[in-house]
C-alpha cells in the first residue's frame, strides 16, 4: 500500500452557546485543521489537531503539512508509521525552525491519519488494533458546562443537570477571574450542587502566579477537587515543582506540553499527579503513546486533554491501561461518522474501523474555511 495523494483541509465548528471562555481564551469556534491521506487501495486516513479557529494560523499548519510533509510522505507505505513518524520529526528543516508548535500540530495530523489508515487497513477500531485487553470501560467526566464567562445561576445548573440528569460522574469548572473570591464562590455553589459522590476538578488554564495558587489551594481545601488543573504557566517547572509541595490539592497538567521530554521533566520533578497529554498538540499518536507509557513507568494516571473533541483519545484511553478517565466536550459531534458517546457515565465503544476521526461529507461542506 502506498499514499498516492494528500489534501489539506481546515474546519471551524461552532462552540457552545456561541461562545465559551476561560481564564486566557475567549472563543466561537474550535478549529481543525488536517489533512486527508489517500492510497492506491482506495484507503482514506483522516487525521487534524485542534486550535481556536484563528483562520491565518491555521493556514500556517496546513501550509506546513502540505508544503512541508506531503513531499516527504508520497508513495511511503502507511503501515510503517513508526519510521515515518521518526522521518517526518527528525526532518533537518523542520528540527531547525521548530520541534513544538506550528510543526508539531502539523506532523500530528499526519500521525493521526497514518494510524487512521493503519487501523481501516487491519480492518479494526484502533483501539482494538493498540489494546493489550479487552473489555474496559472509561469513565467521562463533562468540560461543557463549567466556563469561566458562564453567570453563577447557568454554571450551578448545567452543573447539576450533567450529573442529575445525564448521568456524568464528574464535572469541571474554569476558575481564574479576577478577583479569586468569585472562583472560591462558585466552586462552593457547584459542590453544592452535584452533591459529595461526583468529581470536582477544577482549571486555571495558566492563569495564576505561585501564591495565587497557593491561596486558591487552601481555600478549597473542604470542596474535596479531584485536581487541580493548570495552575501556573504552562513551563514554569519550578513553580510547579514548589507548588506541590506546599499544597495537597494533585496537580493536573500536560496539554501545553508538546514532546516527550518535557513530560519526564515534570514526572522526575514529582509536580504531576496526572498527566494530561493531547495527541493533537503533541506529535500525533506515536508521541503521545510514549508519553502515556512514561507516565505509567512513573505510576501516574494519564487523563488525555481532548484538543480533537475525543475521537482520538476515545481509541488511545480505551487501549492504554494508565487510563481510566476522559474528559466530554461535545463541538464536533456533528462532524463524524462515529462521534464519541457516553452513556449513564461511560464512553461507548467504538466499533468502526480506524481512528475514529472519519468526517462526514456535510461537515466537510458546512464548516469549511
Amino acid at each position: 500500500m502506498k499514499i498516492t495523494n494528500a489534501e489539506v483541509f481546515i474546519l471551524h465548528v461552532p462552540v457552545t452557546r456561541g461562545q465559551i471562555g476561560d481564564s486566557t481564551h475567549l472563543i466561537t469556534h474550535w478549529g481543525a485543521p488536517g489533512v486527508i491521506l489517500e492510497t492506491d487501495q482506495g484507503l482514506r486516513g483522516y487525521g487534524y489537531t485542534g486550535t481556536h479557529a484563528h483562520l491565518p494560523t491555521d493556514r500556517l499548519i496546513t501550509d506546513c503539512i502540505a508544503q512541508t510533509y506531503v513531499p516527504l510522505l508520497l508513495g511511503a507505505n502507511p503501515e510503517n508509521v513508526t519510521s515515518i513518524w521518526e522521518k517526518l520529526y527528525h526532518f533537518p528543516p523542520v528540527q531547525w525552525v521548530g520541534r513544538c508548535g506550528i510543526t508539531t500540530l502539523a506532523l500530528s495530523a499526519i500521525d493521526v491519519a497514518l494510524w487512521d489508515l493503519k487501523a481501516k487497513s487491519a480492518q479494526v477500531p484502533l483501539w482494538k488494533l493498540l489494546a493489550v485487553e479487552e473489555g474496559k470501560k472509561l469513565e467521562a467526566y463533562n468540560t461543557d458546562g463549567g466556563w469561566l464567562n458562564w453567570p453563577d445561576d447557568q454554571l450551578v445548573a448545567d452543573s447539576r443537570g450533567l450529573v442529575e440528569e445525564k448521568g456524568f460522574r464528574g464535572v469541571k469548572v474554569k476558575v481564574g477571574s479576577e478577583d479569586i473570591t468569585r472562583d472560591l464562590r462558585r466552586v462552593e455553589k457547584v459542590r453544592q450542587a452535584i452533591g459529595p459522590a461526583a468529581k470536582l476538578m477544577v482549571d486555571a488554564n495558566g492563569r495564576w502566579d505561585l501564591a495565587s495558587a497557593i491561596q486558591f489551594a487552601e481555600r478549597v481545601r473542604q470542596f474535596d477537587i479531584a485536581w487541580l488543573e493548570e495552575p501556573l504557566w504552562y513551563d514554569d517547572l519550578d513553580g510547579h515543582t514548589a507548588l506541590a509541595k506546599r499544597i495537597d490539592i494533585p496537580i493536573a497538567l500536560g496539554e501545553q506540553l508538546y514532546c516527550l521530554d518535557h513530560f519526564r521533566s515534570f514526572f522526575n520533578a514529582g509536580c504531576v499527579h496526572y498527566a494530561q497529554p493531547d495527541a493533537v498538540r503533541l506529535a500525533g499518536i506515536t508521541e503521545w503513546t510514549r508519553v502515556a507509557n512514561l507516565a505509567l513507568a512513573h505510576g501516574i494516571p494519564v487523563v488525555a486533554h481532548v484538543g480533537d473533541m475525543m475521537q482520538v483519545h476515545l481509541q488511545l484511553s480505551l487501549a492504554h491501561e494508565a487510563c481510566h478517565r476522559l474528559e466530554y466536550i461535545p463541538w464536533m459531534r456533528a462532524c463524524f461518522e462515529e462521534p464519541a458517546t457516553v452513556r449513564d457515565g461511560w464512553f461507548e465503544v467504538p466499533q468502526t474501523a480506524g481512528a475514529g476521526t472519519t468526517l462526514l461529507d456535510s461537515a466537510l461542506q458546512t464548516f469549511i474555511n
